[in-house]
């Protein structure tokens, strides 16, 4: 059996290798590929190009895609309040795009937080897991309604029928093992050991050990949910899809604002595109898929339509927007969280919609 420190070891050499893949994607991205694909000059002239008014239009819409993510927090755990669900939000986004493996870091992160402001640790576990869970729903749905609609034009393309064929599959066992979890307590508690099972295996290849106690977990998750879902379905799956969209109405504005008509690449195809890159760059390979999303954008873009240089102007301004900015806001809401915890009194943490 390896000690602690080989396993140390071992978990320090895979963070140092994921690091250095991260670091060759990205560097072969942005100083490799996207110099050949478009000329930057041209690139950045259209950018420099936008109005004074478009702009505007651009930080508008970024903050509302801040701030609707936080209401699918409000709406997975009740009580939280807009200021700490935006904390707690902007400070695990930061996370997520700066550290290999930063969402596993930023919902720690998350936990940490409410549990700080008084929610007990059911309550936590059951929201984190809702709000991943509507998420992904929305997310690999999301290629199917862009297939659809893509195919009433006459426009679906291959990549897009793979990727709505992918999120069809995973859209399928998601809701099937979701609601096999919900339908009884017998049949929870067999998810549980099922997926216990498959994990373990996993881990085995890994080196790791077995999971344990997470038939009595899903049990457990099943009757704190119920009746939260009962509530609250309805503003969850709102709340989600209003997240969704957003990102993807920011992502239209930024290439129409750069040139890219609705001649060139339309609607559904930008829909097609994000939602394809959406469901890829779910694979942990950069931070906050940093490289990943701006390669799929522009490939999907370009084939369907738009101008190089136009379309390296749109996503990289949407990257800027979606990737770059909520880092330093998210810093600055993560001090202010780790401040206000140091100075306040044992026991003083409670749950408040403030």
């Amino acid at each position: 059996m390896p000690t602690s420190e080989q396993s140390g070891g071992v978990r320090g050499r895979r963070r140092g290798l994921r690091a250095l893949i991260s670091l060759v994607v990205v560097v072969g991205v942005f100083a490799g590929v996207l110099p050949r694909v478009a000329d930057l000059s041209e690139v950045w002239a259209a950018v420099r190009a936008m109005t004074g008014t478009e702009v505007a239009t651009l930080v508008v819409l970024a903050v509302w895609n801040l701030v609707s993510y936080w209401l699918v927090q409000l709406s997975a755990l009740p009580g939280l309040g807009l200021w700490r669900a935006g904390m707690a939000s902007q400070s695990a986004t930061a996370l997520a795009n700066t550290l290999p493996a930063g969402a596993a870091v930023g919902l720690g992160i998350n936990y940490a937080m409410y549990a700080s402001w008084g929610f007990p640790r059911s309550t936590i576990t059951r929201s984190l897991l809702l709000s991943g869970l509507w998420n992904n729903f929305v997310k690999v749905g999301m290629p199917l309604v862009a297939l659809a609609l893509l195919a009433l034009q006459g426009d679906a393309s291959v990549a897009l029928l793979v990727a709505a064929l992918v999120g069809v599959g995973l859209l399928v066992v998601a809701l099937g093992t979701f609601g096999l979890m919900l339908r009884s307590e017998r049949l929870a508690r067999r998810v549980g050991t099922v997926l216990a099972t498959l994990v373990s295996r996993l881990r085995r290849l890994a080196s790791r050990g077995p999971v344990s106690g997470w038939a009595d977990a899903a049990a457990r998750f099943r009757a704190d949910t119920v009746g939260l879902l009962r509530d609250r379905w309805g503003a969850l799956t709102l709340t989600t899809l209003i997240s969704h969209l957003t990102l993807y109405l920011l992502l239209l504005v930024a290439l129409r604002h750069v040139g890219v008509s609705d001649d060139e690449v339309g609607w559904a195809e930008v829909l097609g595109a994000f939602a394809f890159v959406r469901l890829i760059s779910a694979l942990p390979i950069t931070p906050g898929g940093l490289g990943v999303v701006e390669l799929g954008l522009v490939a999907a873009l370009v084939v369907a339509g738009g101008a190089r240089e136009a379309v390296v102007a749109g996503v990289l301004v949407y990257r800027v927007l979606t990737y770059l900015v909520p880092i330093p806001i998210g810093l600055v809401t993560y001090l202010a969280w780790t401040r206000r915890s140091r100075s306040r009194p044992p026991g003083a943490a409670t749950v408040s919609s403030a």
